[in-house]
């Protein structure tokens, strides 16, 4: 013979058995949740990055310094419409496009 408590057999009858409603269980929230993530993760800084590449090569001026994406270290000796002639050693002279201008340290600043 088995004596129950009332507690316990009531307390089945209390558990409720509806779904739980969540926010990021719809897959289209979670989708629009994720894309937005990855544009201020990921593209916006890329982007704001860009920006400011494209400025300092639109300001190269003769005499500043540049780095190369390739690493080759020089000073801006002419600036044309789509190249930028290198010097980086006495006599030797580089024809790079703007492009591959990877850092500019202008000629007034202090290099670090």
């Amino acid at each position: 013979m088995t004596l129950m408590h009332p507690l316990f057999s009531t307390s089945l009858l209390a558990v409720d058995t509806a779904p739980q409603q969540n926010i990021l269980g719809n897959p289209v929230v979670f989708m629009v949740g994720i894309a937005v993530m990855f544009y201020f993760l990921l593209i916006r800084p890329q982007q704001k990055q860009r920006k400011e590449q494209v400025a300092r090569i639109a300001a190269l001026q003769n005499g500043d310094k540049v780095v190369t994406s390739s690493g080759i270290h020089g000073i801006v000796h002419n600036v044309k419409e789509h190249t930028v002639v290198v010097k980086v050693a006495e006599g030797i002279m580089i024809e790079f496009d703007k492009l591959a201008i990877s850092i500019v340290n202008k000629k007034d600043s202090a290099v670090k």
